[in-house]
């Protein structure tokens, strides 16, 4: 049972009738018993009026998947399978960070018939979010008093990562067609694929003429070369405890999903196999052998469920898991923390055996070292010198990198996906790929 404010109300209106009554010679008690058990009676009554809340059906319509911190509107769709009219509050409970509204949703349900009310979410937490029940509140036609029930309604949506990197991706797509041949921009260089033959222009690279081609045609004829296709990208995303560190407005995982999007987008576009790999000690989550338009999708939904797990990652596995998805020489890029020289110990223990293989880029988002501010106490010198450590430290992990053979790149949160995009490009544009 349940009581409203009006019933609270209702109690405190007696003040009236108690002082006329008193006044009028009767006893203060009797008169605040008599009102109290009107009110109770009242009470009982409408309780006993409500439709019962325990025979309801509920159903919901949602999408199975939606975009974290996107609206999401849904309905709850009440059915009444018992003989009264049901006038009912119902609550939803989904977990806090589904974002749902705080208010209860009214709804009025004839007998034997279906209503709907709207639910409105906005996620704000990648992952599955889940709900287990309905709380229904049935109210009498007094709107005095109730009955509560819990419904069992399990529901679940699938919050996928937001990719807000996209709008990254048409200026990247616009310099992959000039490097791929599709404007009148033509690049050679080592490594490079034969793309078609041409007459030869005067001051073209005369190392590239066919001369073959030459004779069979009669006049000088020129190869053209294109990026190559058909090369392996493998990313590696540490899920480790330093996935946790708060980087911008969210965590170094959030960062390094946007910029393993991007380039999966433009890797495939390019026409070469991605491999996704998010590891600690296990394998968290693998994308391999999906090429073209299923790989985004198939991206996104491995990507969703994985949280930053609180111990340290086993690189020399990881690398291990690397070799067995490109038994070829192939683009490792590794998305992790290469900030601390103590905590990239056991990392760059392990990359002189991938990069002896491998092409290597290591991406790390960075909170950046901060502007220059004036010291005018000694909190400020100690954050100024913080600061400068951070940024030590940081070269130093970067200059080992480079020693092993790799390549590194930091960058904030927001610039990390563009800057390893680019740095793709620029290795297509090589020819090292």
């Amino acid at each position: 049972m349940i009581v409203t404010g009006r019933l609270a109300l209702l109690v405190a209106l007696g003040v009236v009738p108690l002082v006329l009554l008193s006044s009028a010679g009767v006893s203060a008690w009797l008169a605040a018993g008599g009102w109290i058990m009107l009110c109770a009676v009242l009470a009982a009554v409408d309780v006993a009026a409500a439709g019962d809340p325990r025979r309801v059906e509920i159903t919901r319509v949602l999408p199975e998947r939606a975009l974290r911190d996107e609206p999401i509107a849904g309905e709850i769709r009440v059915r009444n399978l018992g003989t009264r009219l049901l006038r009912a509050r119902v609550r939803d409970a989904w977990q806090p960070t589904a974002g749902a509204p705080a208010e209860r949703q009214s709804v009025t349900v004839p007998p034997g018939e279906r209503r709907g009310a709207p639910l409105r979410l906005q996620p704000r937490r990648r992952g599955e979010l889940r709900s287990a029940f309905v709380v229904v509140r049935s109210v009498g036609p007094l709107g005095l008093a109730g009955r509560q029930a819990v419904i069992d309604a399990p529901a679940r949506l699938r919050v996928l990562p937001p990719f807000t990197s996209r709008r990254h991706l048409p200026s990247r797509l616009a310099r992959l067609r000039e490097l791929d041949g599709n404007t009148t921009l033509q690049v050679r260089g080592p490594g490079t694929e034969f793309d078609s033959l041409r007459e030869y222009v005067r001051g073209d690279d005369v190392r590239s003429i066919d001369w073959r081609a030459t004779a069979r045609a009669g006049t000088t004829m020129l190869r053209t070369w294109r990026p190559e296709r058909d090369r392996h990208v493998v990313i590696v995303i540490d899920t480790g405890r330093t996935a946790a560190a708060r980087v911008g407005d969210g965590v170094r995982l959030d960062a390094a999903l946007e910029a393993a999007l991007l380039l999966s987008v433009l890797a495939s576009r390019a026409g070469d196999h991605v491999h996704l790999l998010m590891f600690d000690r296990v394998t968290r989550a693998r994308v391999t052998r999906i090429e073209g338009t299923p790989l985004l999708p198939a991206l996104v939904d491995a990507m969703c469920p994985v949280d930053p797990q609180l111990i340290d990652t086993d690189w020399d596995a990881a690398f291990a898991q690397v070799r067995a998805l490109s038994v070829r020489p192939a683009l490792v890029v590794l998305l992790t923390a290469a900030d601390d020289p103590e905590a990239a110990r056991a990392f760059l223990a392990s990359l002189p055996a991938v990069a002896a293989r491998s092409r290597l880029l290591v991406a790390t988002a960075t909170d950046g070292p901060g502007e220059t501010m004036p010291h005018h106490d000694a909190a400020d010198v100690y954050a100024a010198a913080a600061v400068e450590r951070a940024r030590h430290d940081a070269e130093r992990v970067r200059d080992a990198v480079v020693r092993a053979g790799g390549d590194a790149v930091s960058a904030l949160a927001d610039d990390l996906p563009p800057l390893v995009a680019d740095r793709y490009l620029a290795l297509k544009a090589a020819g090292r790929l």
